[in-house]
């Protein structure tokens, strides 16, 4: 078992990396700028060519701080739930919230013809976000009364597998019905975008981040509770109802702002708290939160380094390269026969 003065050590190191990673976020890209620019965009900007400026402030440097937020906010999601439902391959999205936010912005970009016809005039980043997040608002709505009305926790569970379902087949019909143009928007947007995101609205994901992070550090001494059955957090005097509703607000909060200004980013969420336990050998949740924060954003940051083709002009969607870091440690989690959360 490793000591204390080893996880500081490796906390120091993640920390130290999540900061190279970030640096190279802003430095690689499709056009070569050298490090001396990107100084001066910061500390001499009348030394900088315009054009240098704009793709350092306004496409990378936006790029990297939402890639560091989604990795953070995905990661820690997936350790509650995974905690809260006693499951290796719960996820963020495992409530429906993410089904929520698609069903919102399917309905504000698929659901009329009259949206199609304005399309252009209409669509925007802001006017998406705001659609997923009053989906995953109303998801999250629905999943709490049902969690207050329901002591099992596995039937919140398949409610939320239903409702998703459900929300995935009424998209689905959306599509269908759909124009060209409307359906191009919306797929582009399943496909999720690091890069769209303004300043402002980085703005509006560090608060929410920090609010959800807030709930979740409130939590870490009940989550290590539930760790050992609902049976045992109750003869220790923890209110089950109160916590998981707090958990699931806290889920819902990381989750559903991610899923707005982003679209749905897969694999981060299951895989990253996995990854934390076989780093750090550790089921402690003081250990565990700022572990999955770390490797989250570490892990994000890389994923956007490497989709971003560094040299090249192409830029692929992030879902894509999470697959291949996600998916092997998913088969992993199958094919093990450890119990993991245990």
């Amino acid at each position: 078992m490793r000591n204390r003065k080893n996880i500081k050590f490796y906390f120091a190191a993640l920390s130290a990396t999540a900061i190279l990673l970030f640096m190279l976020d802003i430095i690689l890209g499709s056009v070569s700028i050298s490090v001396k620019e990107i100084f001066n965009v910061f500390f001499s900007s009348d030394k900088v060519e315009p054009q240098i400026y704009n793709i350092i402030i306004n496409f990378r440097l936006p790029r990297a701080c939402v890639a560091l937020l989604v990795g953070v906010a995905l990661s820690v999601s997936g350790l509650q739930m995974q905690t809260v439902f006693r499951n290796p391959l719960a996820d963020p999205y495992i409530l429906g919230v993410s089904s929520g936010a698609s069903l919102g912005v399917a309905l504000f970009l698929l659901g009329s013809s009259v949206f199609s016809m304005i399309l252009p005039v209409l669509v925007s980043n802001f006017c998406i976000a705001s659609a997923a997040f009053v989906g995953s608002a109303l998801t999250l709505f629905l999943v709490l009364i049902v969690s207050i009305r329901i002591r099992d926790i596995m039937t919140v569970l398949i409610f939320g597998i239903m409702f998703s379902g459900a929300a995935t087949a009424i998209v689905g019909l959306l599509q269908y019905l759909s124009s060209e143009s409307a359906l191009k928007t919306f797929v582009v947007w399943t496909l999720g975008n690091l890069g769209s995101a303004t300043f402002d609205e980085i703005k509006v994901m560090l608060v929410i981040t920090l609010a959800g992070l807030a709930i979740v550090i409130f939590s870490i001494k009940k989550l290590n509770v539930l760790l050992l059955g609902d049976v045992y957090a109750q003869t220790t005097g923890v209110n089950l109802k109160l916590t998981r509703i707090m958990i699931f607000i806290s889920t819902s909060l990381l989750t559903g702002q991610v899923v707005a200004f982003c679209g749905p980013i897969g694999f981060i969420g299951i895989a990253v708290p996995h990854i934390a336990r076989m780093f750090f050998r550790r089921a402690d949740h003081r250990i565990l939160v700022p572990a999955c924060i770390l490797l989250g954003a570490n892990i994000m940051l890389l994923c956007d380094i490497i989709s971003q083709l560094p040299g090249y002009s192409l830029v692929i969607p992030v879902n894509i390269v999470v697959a291949f870091i996600g998916i092997p440690v998913i088969i992993r989690i199958i094919l093990s026969n450890k119990k993991i959360i245990n």
